[in-house]
């Protein structure tokens, strides 16, 4: 056996995306590497997450490993078993949960979801439904059991598609954005069961939420265009930027980002714009400093109003900033 649980090796994959004027003609082909050469080894009964925003890779690497996407170079093994040349044995080491209530089938009830899934483990039907019925009460949903899944709620249904990563009891969780689009609720109480109900089993977690990977997670990946910029534990990740200031403003109007990027000693900007009010987030050395030039640089230069500054501890959101340029949430 070996030391990791799972083992990612150079994993690479690579689509041609092609634009269209008709059906029938094609205009463009563009080569996109949606992963580039990523490697990364889980012990068993460690978090690991990654990290980054809409289209850096995450859900990519997540059905490579589970055997959904043929990667373009590079393998992957779990619990041993390589996802390439012995995915049978792989999927059954494996359970995964994607944030989309469309992997389960809506014309069956909750129960009859989680029975038709461990059949495909090759449950006994008995066995198989004393599973569903154990989950289906951990989820809270024992009165919900006999509903058709078309007829719950999107937090119920989601509910459904985690217990029914858990059904087979896998060594191994692939947890594609459990929370994403949830109630505040139940996401917390899916961390939760998360942290104390599955301490023994090994999970690659995605998200782009920070306050998650920072309560879930014993290592961090931050991945930014299929490329894992760095990794460590959350405290080592934001140490890395301690000598840094993260300078946070609110201001009524658009400023110019590009302007801001130009000032003297500042290492990083991004912004958020919505209903004519902006969040900018510039990264220097020195964030006092920088902090009383660019409130006079927004008054003198743009007429622009700030609603409210602070200078920040260094966060997640700060070391993906630092090494990318841009912000997870973006």
């Amino acid at each position: 056996m070996t030391d990791y649980t799972v083992e990612i090796e150079n994993l690479t994959k690579t689509y041609i995306s092609v634009k269209r004027r008709a059906i029938v003609f094609p205009v463009e082909k563009k080569k996109v590497e949606a992963l580039k050469n990523v490697s990364l080894d889980i012990p068993k009964g460690q978090v690991y997450g990654l990290l980054g925003p809409n289209g850096a890779g995450k859900t990519t690497l997540i059905k490579t490993i589970a055997t959904l996407v043929l990667p373009t170079a590079g393998t992957a093994r779990v619990m041993g078993y390589d996802v390439l040349q012995q995915s049978a044995y792989a999927r059954a080491a494996m359970g995964v949960c994607q944030g989309n209530e469309r992997s389960i089938y809506w014309k069956l009830s909750a129960r009859e979801n989680l029975i038709f899934f461990a059949k495909l483990y090759r449950m006994p039907h008995n066995e198989a439904k004393e599973r569903a019925d154990e989950l289906l009460g951990r989820m809270g949903l024992t009165d919900k059991a006999d509903e058709k899944a078309e007829n719950l709620s999107h937090g119920m249904r989601m509910k459904i598609v985690f217990a029914r990563s858990l059904i087979h009891d896998p060594p191994v969780l692939l947890l594609d954005e459990p929370t994403q689009g949830l109630d505040p609720t139940f996401a917390t109480d899916l961390r939760e069961y998360v942290k104390q109900e599955l301490k023994n089993k090994t999970i690659l977690l995605t998200t782009h939420y920070m306050h998650e990977a920072d309560m879930l997670c014993d290592k961090i990946a931050l991945i930014n265009k299929g490329e894992i910029k760095s990794f460590g534990t959350p405290h080592e990740l934001k140490e890395g930027v301690r000598d840094y200031d993260s300078l946070h403003m609110k201001i009524v109007g658009l400023p110019d980002i590009e302007q801001i990027k130009q000032i003297e000693d500042v290492m990083s900007a991004s912004m958020t714009s919505k209903n004519g009010h902006s969040e900018i987030v510039v990264t220097a050395k020195d964030g006092y400093d920088l902090a009383y030039r660019l409130l006079s640089f927004l008054r003198d230069k743009s007429g622009l109003k700030v609603e409210h500054f602070e200078v920040k501890e260094p966060t997640l959101d700060d070391v993906f900033l630092q090494l990318t340029g841009r912000r997870i949430a973006d």
